[in-house]
């Protein structure tokens, strides 16, 4: 499939869905955000298939940045990009009004949604987490959901789901709980929800239970063979889809790692991208995990994906 027939299929009503890219941030050498190399960055993955991205998520190492680098991110993604619908920033912060004041500067920079963790400061229950989806829909911007119980210790169920989209809190979401049981019952207690895969190692299983997008980590490495990967999942072509899974799943699986920065970082680095460094806490890869990643990444290379 070409970069032009994958775009073709994007929708402007609803830009969540498609191949968003989590994109890497690429860093100077004293740590520096490198905008230029972003904004490069981001062109050559829409020009190669992905529909969009998502700047500030945790593989922009949203975490370590200052108020003014993730606004100048978003902006810098949005320009790049030529259509803001095409960028779904990632508005995670410890407070909801914190979240809001981001999902209302996407609104403002015009981005077409945005992605949005759970509280992540404490175990919130039900009713926190479903005042907290509420104050960030109210900037106006469509919310995606994010399901990551691994590290927020805060588990968006299937019915809590149902719920959030009941309030009209969220049009879709990021399953990253790696449960692909859960697809069935969310689309029975949420037909209207989208689903999105949230994680790159579950994305056959996820696209043929109905998802119709894929937060993905991968592309930033290989965008051309991960665009026609989905596109094959999402379409039911197993003969296309299943050796690509088979043949990228090595790679596909670091992004479920504590390391997956900086391996799919490492990644970029080998096939001739901008990967680079990442921000303390992160550090550089321990030996026997970055021969992991080389040889991963070497063989998909010599099988021919781009």
């Amino acid at each position: 499939m070409t970069a032009t027939t994958a775009c073709a299929t994007w929708q402007a009503d609803r830009p969540w869905r498609g191949i968003m890219v989590a994109t890497a941030l690429p860093l100077r050498e004293d740590l520096s955000v490198d905008y230029d190399a972003y904004a490069e960055h981001v062109r050559w993955l829409i020009g190669n298939g992905c529909d969009g991205v998502v700047p500030n998520g945790s593989l922009g190492e949203y975490q370590t940045l200052t108020g003014e680098e993730r606004a100048r991110v978003v902006r810098t993604a949005v320009e790049a990009a030529g259509d803001g619908a095409r960028v779904m920033p990632g508005v995670a912060a410890y407070g909801s009004a914190e979240s809001r004041r981001l999902a209302e500067q996407a609104a403002e920079e015009g981005c077409g949604s945005v992605l949005l963790l759970p509280p992540n400061a404490y175990r919130a229950d039900e009713k926190a987490v479903r005042a907290h989806y509420a104050e960030v829909a109210r900037a106006g911007l469509p919310v995606v959901g994010y399901n990551n119980p691994i590290d927020t210790k805060v588990d968006l169920t299937p019915a809590l789901l149902a719920g959030l989209h009941g309030d009209g809190s969220i049009v879709a979401v990021k399953e990253f709980s790696g449960d692909v049981r859960r697809a069935y019952e969310i689309a029975e207690l949420a037909p209207d929800l989208d689903l999105l895969i949230g994680a790159d190692d579950v994305l056959l299983e996820l696209a043929l239970a109905g998802a119709v997008g894929w937060i993905a980590g991968y592309p930033n490495a290989f965008p051309a063979t991960c665009a026609e990967l989905y596109h094959a999942a999402v379409a039911g072509d197993l003969g296309t889809a299943l050796p690509l899974y088979r043949s990228l799943h090595p790679l596909l699986r670091w992004d479920s790692r504590t390391e997956f920065v900086q391996s799919i970082k490492l990644s970029m680095d080998l096939v001739g991208r901008r990967g680079g460094t990442t921000r303390p806490p992160r550090l550089p890869l321990p030996a026997a995990i970055g021969a992991a990643v080389r040889a991963a990444t070497e063989k998909a290379v010599a099988e021919g994906h781009h």
